[in-house]
């Protein structure tokens, strides 16, 4: 997938600017996140890489990293996908108590290729934590416009195969399956730059 045929970032949809808000009971403050009240989100029913049916409120209670890719993208996904797992893991060395409430997924936008399957030796590649995550089109369909991502399957060429554009974004969800924050997947190092976002919003 060429990087320039990719649309830009959701952050053209939802401001960056994170919003201070004053708790009661003398001067502390809490930080609300960049993508606080957004509506970024939603109740899905997916397959796991085992063929086990997934519903999104199986993670209630835990803290949700969510990217959506498919398997067989040439370039962006795989990049990004390494640099979430080495994120995650330089979070979980740091701090493993805390790393245990967090829940790495994969989804797919390719639902015709990405089998079960397919999508477990995806994300086992780069960690045992990922979670993936693909299912029927209908499916995938709901999980894609619940979380605002936009997909266009390729003509395909004289092999059968296509690209799919797609946005690309790593979102942060909260306990409640709220939007927190954006990781920072287009960061060119070892995670060093998602493990701190994850340092700054779990606790």
């Amino acid at each position: 997938m060429n990087r320039h045929a990719m649309i830009k970032r959701n952050h053209l949809l939802f401001p960056f600017a994170a919003a201070l808000f004053l708790a009661s009971c003398g001067s502390h403050t809490a930080e609300k996140g960049p993508l606080d009240g957004a509506a970024i989100g939603g109740p899905f029913t997916l397959s796991d890489s085992g063929g086990k049916t997934v519903h999104w409120s199986d993670f209630d209670g835990k803290y949700r990293i969510v990217y959506f890719g498919y398997t067989y993208c040439p370039d962006v996904c795989p990049t990004e996908v390494g640099r979430i797992a080495r994120g995650y893991a330089a979070f979980k060395s740091a701090h493993p108590d805390l790393a245990k409430q967090v829940v790495p997924m994969f989804i797919t936008v390719d639902p015709e290729r990405d089998t079960p399957a397919k999508v477990g030796e995806f994300t086992h590649a780069f960690s045992d934590d990922i979670v993936g995550l693909t299912g029927t089109p209908a499916e995938v369909d709901g999980a894609v416009k619940a979380f605002k991502v936009y997909v266009q399957k390729g003509e395909p060429n004289a092999q059968g195969g296509y690209l799919v554009n797609h946005s690309n974004a790593a979102y942060l969800m909260g306990r409640n399956g709220e939007p927190i924050a954006l990781l920072p997947i287009d960061v060119k190092d070892q995670g060093q730059a998602i493990a701190a976002e994850l340092e700054r919003w779990i606790s």
